[in-house]
């Protein structure tokens, strides 16, 4: 007959292992201000000093704070049974995200925490776990807060986790090398801060005060990846799907053609790779972003979603139902959000190929005899040069018939040759570094003096018509007022 057995596992063993659940600095840091959040904090310091002979991380806030017992709560592994409902602001779930976070980066884990001006401490150490192979939490004495760094910014409530022993964070590096490293990370935690928390930043968050977030004292802007502070962004109806009786909110939106973003929201998506890797559905629970960057295999990623996004909302009581990860960093949505979304694909998929293709529309109504003409037949699409352009026609009127003929196979060599995917790779990752025009003023005016020429010779002819042709070969783009100068001293 079975018998039961109390078997526990090893204490050095774990805390080793639970250091390798897939935390980067940003993603660890970002656990720890959702506790701070949580805790009603409205103001959040975050301190790296890697300068001195005991590198330090502390993170401060001005939350409720803890009592003795609720310190030493916070500090046990799994505080609370993730099944269990909470309040709709809290940002945690497993209880876990305060040590496994923490251990990612360090081995020396310290809570101090004040409440109605009471002080409270603990600390783990994995050296001493790993020592004893037993789970030994030390609580500290007045003496022993009052030689730790930076508590003193502690008013009368308020919490500091602090980081020593910091084995992962400076890769071994020293100097010059180590700052560096440091700097670079610091760098990716500000951006990783600036749009997982970008809605408490704002103080859109409903039951939460806005939240001003600092690193070394730089302060952190929120940054709204649906950029709807720009007017050209298409905000499309919100859908509602019900999952018992909780409320998931699916709001879609269309980003902007890249010619119509300001540096800031250009340089951003750049920063983060590019607009394909960024589309995709930005899944939010109680306000945090938890994941984003995907469509959860419904369609692939490409250009003709690239300039959409769906902003997901959901409540913590749906948890279970989205399969949150202890990092927070992944969410599957449930089957009944997963059909609505496949359908909101399917409309903003159509808004972004017409924002995306927009430009390219526009230049075909500003001329009836574009340069370039598409063509989408049985043989698929291909592009070709306009053999009717005025441009063109004007030439071939002047060259003997065998002249004529070269010519035409000349343009379509060149149609036929087109690096388009050359031309799509680049498009597609760095669109504003493709320049097409590189005269300066008096190329401009060689050029136009010649393009009257070769169209109208020594005849008076048409201003309308040349600068129509002048928009149609682009190479003038940028400078149409000279254009227009031209024309005013040149065709009387």
């Amino acid at each position: 007959m079975a018998h039961d057995l109390s078997h526990p596992p090893s204490a050095a063993c774990l805390s080793e292992s639970m250091r390798d659940l897939g935390y980067s600095l940003e993603t660890a840091i970002a656990d720890l201000i959702d506790n701070s959040i949580s805790a009603g904090a409205d103001t959040i310091e975050i301190v790296c000093d890697v300068v001195g002979e005991r590198p330090v991380v502390a993170i401060l806030d001005n939350g409720r704070g803890m009592t003795d017992e609720e310190l030493i709560n916070a500090m046990r592994h799994g505080t609370g049974n993730p099944r269990l409902l909470r309040s709709p602001q809290d940002l945690g779930r497993f209880g876990l995200g305060l040590k496994t976070a923490s251990f990612s980066q360090c081995r020396s884990l310290t809570v101090v925490s004040t409440r109605d001006g009471a002080v409270s401490g603990a600390e783990w150490s994995l050296d001493r776990i790993g020592a004893s192979n037993d789970w030994i939490l030390s609580i500290l004495d007045d003496a022993d807060i009052q030689a730790l760094p930076y508590t003193e910014r502690l008013g009368t409530r308020g919490t500091a986790v602090i980081w020593r022993q910091l084995d992962r964070l400076m890769e071994d590096e020293a100097g010059d090398r180590r700052d560096e490293i440091v700097y670079e990370k610091l760098e990716a935690v500000g951006r990783h801060l600036s749009l997982v928390f970008h809605r408490f930043l704002s103080g859109e968050v409903t039951g939460h005060t806005k939240v001003s977030l600092t690193i070394n004292g730089h302060p952190i802007a929120a940054f709204d990846p649906f950029c709807r502070k720009n007017p050209a962004t298409q905000v499309l109806p919100e859908d509602i799907v019900r999952i018992g009786e909780a409320e998931v909110r699916l709001n879609p939106y269309v980003l902007p053609h890249h010619s119509r973003l300001s540096a800031t929201e250009y340089a951003y998506y750049q920063d983060r790779s590019d607009f394909i890797s960024n589309q995709g559905a930005y899944v939010y629970r109680n306000g945090r972003l938890m994941a984003w960057g995907d469509w959860f295999r419904l369609v692939p990623k490409g250009e003709a979603t690239k300039l959409a996004r769906v902003q997901i909302d959901f409540p913590n009581s749906l948890d279970e139902a989205w399969t949150i990860d202890i990092k927070k960093s992944r969410a599957r949505p449930p089957h009944a959000v997963r059909e609505r979304l496949r359908q909101i694909i399917d409309t903003i998929t159509d808004r972004s190929v017409a924002v995306h293709r927009g430009r390219g529309q526009r230049l075909f109504q500003e001329s009836q005899a574009p340069l370039w003409e598409r063509y989408a037949d049985h043989g698929g699409i291909r592009f070709a040069i306009n053999g009717q352009h005025p441009l063109i026609a004007s030439l071939l009127t002047r060259l003997s018939p065998a002249n004529a003929e070269l010519l035409r196979v000349l343009l379509d060599s060149i149609a036929a040759s087109l690096p388009v995917e050359m031309i799509y790779s680049d498009y597609s990752t760095r669109p504003r570094e493709i320049n097409q025009k590189s005269m300066d003023p008096s190329q401009t005016l060689e050029r136009l003096k010649g393009l009257r020429q070769v169209l109208f010779g020594d005849g008076p002819g048409d201003p309308s018509a040349f600068l129509q042709i002048v928009r149609s070969t682009r190479i003038f783009d940028g400078q149409i007022e000279l254009a227009k100068k031209f024309i005013s001293e040149n065709f009387r």
